[in-house]
């Protein structure tokens, strides 16, 4: 059977939340891990054939050391907030010979007309280094820095993954 791998970076806890409603997604095709940034391993098994990753959009793109202290100063989880973001992992994150294809997704606020996106500067990173991206990047949104998750995003988020493994 198919083997994705889905990474995340979740400081408020919604990135988990879609993270998680992903993966029940690509359930429908595959076999799926998922694991937080910090634990995620830096060389991919030959095993995996999606790599899904996400995070929370921080000042129009990647988060990075200076905003994930923001988010904890915010009442992020101080663990996650000042350890490894999905940025630095996606720098280093080796395939091997086998290339899996890339998808991702970001969470951001919902309001009209704002720019950035991680999903996206994630899969521009991922391709730079070689992987093929398997859709375009996806947003779901969160109704302020610390959320909750607009209604109906959770849904959005398996229907976006059963269409990831579909493809």
């Amino acid at each position: 059977m198919k083997h994705a791998l889905v990474v995340f970076e979740s400081m408020f806890g919604n990135t988990e939340k879609i993270a998680e409603a992903v993966a029940d997604g690509l359930r429908t095709a595959m076999t799926v891990d998922v694991v937080e940034v910090g634990s995620a391993p830096a060389v991919l098994g030959a095993d995996v054939e999606l790599l899904v990753v996400g995070g929370p959009t921080h000042a129009f793109g990647l988060s990075r050391p200076s905003t994930r202290a923001d988010a904890g100063k915010q009442g992020a989880d101080a663990k996650r907030a000042s350890g490894t973001g999905l940025r630095e992992w996606v720098d280093q994150v080796s395939a091997g010979a086998a290339r899996p294809a890339v998808a991702a997704f970001d969470t951001k606020v919902r309001r009209p007309r704002l720019p950035g996106s991680a999903a996206r500067a994630a899969l521009h990173r991922l391709r730079r280094a070689g992987f093929p991206a398997r859709t375009s990047a996806q947003n779901f949104y969160v109704g302020g820095t610390p959320g909750p998750l607009v209604e109906g995003e959770l849904d959005r988020a398996r229907q976006w993954g059963a269409r990831c493994a579909a493809q």
